[in-house]
């Protein structure tokens, strides 16, 4: 089962088309930290981050990690944890899972630059929530209802290929 990106504001799956938005510039094959484009190319999924207390048990076939509020996303291109998760530390650029608005909510990596980071190459790059489809810093956003139906579907050995 795959996942296309066929454009800037659709993603298929099956006979499912949702409505999507992607990073403000676009797609590249040459991802940048803060350009705010989608990196192109074909990934694997990492498990669904959700708040247990907006979704109290989402269904999924992949594997659920509720989010703590101490949970961040290292976007820190000087820190050996680049692109990985992390409990949130001051000293390290992150971006923090547990917000106040709701597109982290419900979110799932793309494994993007993820095995043996590259520095500058792009973190952070997930699919989560949106809801009114505003462009992104290079992630890729869905409506609640699409991405909760969109979880049904998918199961570990889903790929993403984005165009």
């Amino acid at each position: 089962m795959q996942l296309i990106l066929k454009d800037k504001n659709t993603l298929l799956l099956n006979e499912f088309k949702f409505k999507c938005s992607i990073g403000k510039n676009g797609s590249t094959l040459n991802k940048i930290e803060g350009d705010k484009k989608t990196p192109k190319g074909v990934y694997s999924l990492g498990p669904l981050f959700y708040r247990k207390d907006k979704f109290k048990n989402p269904k999924t076939k992949i594997k659920k990690i509720p989010i703590k509020k101490n949970m961040g996303w290292c976007d820190d291109i000087n820190s050996k944890n680049y692109n990985k998760l992390i409990k949130i530390n001051k000293k390290i650029k992150h971006e923090k899972l547990f917000r106040n608005n709701l597109i982290y909510d419900l979110l799932i990596p793309i494994n993007y630059n993820t095995k043996k980071p590259v520095r500058k190459k792009g973190s952070a790059i997930f699919i989560h929530l949106t809801n009114n489809y505003e462009k992104t810093l290079g992630c890729i956003a869905l409506k609640e209802n699409d991405l909760l139906t969109m979880l049904k579907l998918i199961n570990k050995k889903t790929k993403i290929k984005i165009l």
